[in-house]
């Protein structure tokens, strides 16, 4: 009779890890004020949380190079087979070989999840988050029930401090 693993489902076993933040964004960075989307990756670095991602080019690049360049850990969910698809910020890159379905584990594999400009890839992320029921940060004026909406910056370092409380505890 196998015994039941109950310590996979206690908090505290499970805050024993380190906080990972998904960011949601677009394979390009056309129109993208890039100074916004690295600072965002270096607010989530400075809060010692693993930025996880689609691992790819654009906004997600940025974001990585920012997390990366202030001291945090990157990891790529990448939508292929091949790691050196991985932008070159990204420290674990984790080829899946199934495309945009990967987009379930982006948001899956999140305590936290940032949602930066982007197209339908970002927006399906955003839906997979809420319906797992992960708290949803809007930095992209999605717009979508349920997320959570921030106006800059200082607002997004002052909610994203909330929410790894309330991960925390």
């Amino acid at each position: 009779m196998w015994k039941k693993a109950a310590y996979f489902f206690e908090k505290d076993n499970m805050r024993q890890q380190k906080i990972t933040v998904s960011v949601l964004g677009s394979h390009s960075s056309d129109g993208v004020v890039e100074d916004f989307v690295y600072n965002v990756g270096k607010i989530i670095a400075e809060m010692e949380c693993v930025l996880v991602c689609g691992g790819l080019g654009g906004v997600i690049e940025i974001v990585s190079k920012g997390a990366k360049e202030a001291g945090g850990q990157t990891i790529g969910l990448l939508p292929g087979i091949d790691k050196n698809d991985a932008n070159p910020y990204i420290d674990i890159a984790l080829p899946t070989s199934i495309g945009f379905a990967r987009n379930a584990m982006v948001a899956c594999s999140a305590d936290i999840i940032v949602a930066l400009p982007g197209s339908y890839g970002t927006e399906s992320e955003i839906c997979y988050g809420l319906v797992y029921k992960r708290p949803v940060v809007d930095l992209g004026n999605w717009n979508i029930p349920g997320m959570i909406p921030v106006q800059g910056l200082e607002d997004f370092k002052h909610r994203l401090r909330q929410l790894i409380e309330a991960v925390r505890n």
